[in-house]
């Protein structure tokens, strides 16, 4: 981002309601463009999304009354947090947290008078009015609402003198226009209705120094460039000063013009924190995954021994031992391990077999071995300390048949 070791240095030089005028200065042309691209089209609003018309005797065609509806802009402060996207509510058509309803109801009664529809007309049903979304929902619990302020959806000007109304259309006597409006959420790469910006402009290099065009002028090149107020920032080129084939622009002036559904402030704060989260998510996927740390895709055993050596992770069967281990091993087991060839010391696991010769512990589950609990020893080859839950050594669990290598075969 930054085009030197310099930190960026942002730096306003007039602020309104609905415009900022700044420079940004130790940054690339890329970061500026990029961030004057976020303003415009990826900071959510609220707009008109849906139409209903109930009457229209106007001149105008329901098309083009509900085309200047959907751009007419709403208050949309805080609506990253105040609202849903449709697509991520619970609802199954829409309720108060992902829409808000507008209303229109106009007719003309006055003999030769011409009404003006404007803005200030749309009232916007309270959401404390059952049935009024199509599915008001009062039990989902969420924050949204407490985070609207007063005018939230409201049309920008509403009551206020000093911001001019929108004209939608006029209507003469006995004409009627009956109109129910929902507001979504949305962004401007949708539709340019939801973005919350009329203009956003950035200048770099008023001298022209790096030489953009060499060949537009017809006498004089300095003297036909028109200079903009920007220059007044940068000392004007030197004729003794060797022209730099390498150098890049690091200054740029900024000037950003809202429509007044969004604060000038909020929409460049927005900005940087939305360009921040597109940044955030290329490195995440950028960033390689850590190699997996399996025993079994790995080949070893937290244990000791590796599982068996034929392709494709494939056992010969008439070398495994119980429940699908590996053939047996000279080395003493552990947990999930091939059982011992020979008497050791601790027994298997689960599934392991029992020691082929002499005595040590017994088996796991299901592992014969020379007495079950509170059963006396005898009738096997092996010794010591006793076997599985209640299974002799010639039995299985409950069942009289004899075991080989852990399974039923009698």
């Amino acid at each position: 981002m930054q085009s030197s070791d310099a930190e960026p240095i942002v730096r306003i030089r007039d602020l309104k309601k609905n415009s900022v005028n700044f420079v940004l200065e130790n940054v690339d042309l890329s970061f500026a463009n990029s961030f004057r691209r976020v303003m415009i089209a990826d900071i959510p609003t609220v707009a008109i999304d849906m139409v209903e018309i109930e009457t229209n005797t106007t001149v105008l065609p329901d098309e083009f009354i509900a085309h200047r509806l959907g751009m007419i802009p709403l208050v949309s402060t805080m609506c990253d947090e105040a609202m849903r996207y449709t697509r991520d509510c619970t609802c199954e058509v829409r309720c108060q947290y992902c829409a808000i309803e507008l209303q229109l109801n106009v007719a003309c009664h006055e003999a030769n008078t011409t009404m003006h529809i404007t803005s200030n007309m749309l009232e916007v049903v309270p959401t404390n009015k059952p049935g009024s979304y199509g599915s008001y929902d009062t039990d989902d619990g969420g924050e949204e609402l407490a985070k609207r302020v007063e005018n939230f959806g409201h049309p920008i000007g509403k009551d206020d003198p000093d911001v001019p109304p929108i004209l939608i259309c006029k209507i003469r006597m006995g004409q009627e226009l009956r109109v129910r409006c929902i507001a979504k959420k949305g962004i401007a790469k949708e539709h340019a209705k939801w973005s919350p910006c009329s203009a956003v402009a950035f200048e770099y290099d008023p001298h022209n120094k790096l030489r953009h065009t060499s060949y537009w002028y017809e006498y004089d090149a300095r003297a036909e460039w028109p200079l903009s107020e920007n220059a007044k920032e940068e000392d004007p080129p030197r004729d003794d000063v060797p022209f730099d084939y390498n150098a890049k622009p690091t200054k740029f002036y900024m000037e950003v013009e809202t429509d007044g559904s969004l604060g000038a402030q909020e929409v460049v704060h927005k900005g940087l924190q939305e360009l921040q989260t597109k940044l955030a998510n290329l490195i995440l996927g950028l960033k390689p995954e850590p190699p997996e740390n399996d025993a079994f895709q790995s080949g070893a055993g937290a244990g000791g021994g590796a599982l068996g050596g034929q392709p494709n992770g494939a056992h010969d069967s008439s070398q495994l031992g119980g429940w699908g281990m590996p053939p047996p091993m000279a080395s003493g087991g552990s947990a999930w391990s091939p059982p011992r060839a020979a008497g050791g010391a601790a027994g298997g696991a689960w599934g392991s077999s029992p020691a082929r010769t002499g005595g040590g512990g017994g088996g796991g589950w299901g592992s014969p071995a020379a007495a079950p609990w509170g059963a006396p020893a005898g009738g096997s080859a092996a010794s010591g300390s006793s076997g599985g839950w209640g299974s002799p050594a010639a039995q299985g669990w409950g069942s009289p048949t004899q075991q080989t290598n852990g399974w039923n075969v009698g």
